[in-house]
């Protein structure tokens, strides 16, 4: 397994999947990544050479912020919204969707299993 920013990436993938693995790389990022180092994308990652691996290791280091540092600075943005109290801090602090979704039906993953209360039960027609 290569390791590239702290993370292993798995042998048996194309260079161009195995990158997702780093947190903050995605399909398009590895792709440019790969375009800047004159890799193939369709490589293995038990068939690079250690000078490719360091060349990709170089351009990530230099060019991106990936793991720790992203994952840090990601936090640290939630973590500000949270406190000047805006709109969408108050939404992260309840634990609610942020992005305008509806929660009348849905955001079940958000808002957690549902709570069934007692006597709320349709009464039958009282006439």
């Amino acid at each position: 397994m290569a390791r590239i920013a702290g993370v292993d990436i798995p042998n048996d993938k194309q260079v161009s999947i195995a990158l997702g693995y780093i947190y903050g790389i995605g399909r398009t990022r590895s792709l440019k990544i790969l375009a800047q180092t004159r890799i193939d994308p369709t490589v293995r990652v038990r068939d690079l050479t250690d000078d490719e691996t360091n060349r990709i290791r170089e351009v990530i280091d230099r060019e991106y912020m990936v793991e720790g540092d992203l994952r840090r600075e990601v936090r640290q943005n939630v973590q500000h919204l949270i406190e000047i109290n805006c709109y969408r801090g108050i939404r992260h602090r309840r634990g609610l969707p942020v992005h305008g979704q509806r929660t009348r039906t849905n955001a079940r993953t958000k808002r957690g299993a549902r709570r069934t209360v007692a006597g709320k039960r349709r009464s039958i027609a009282k006439k």
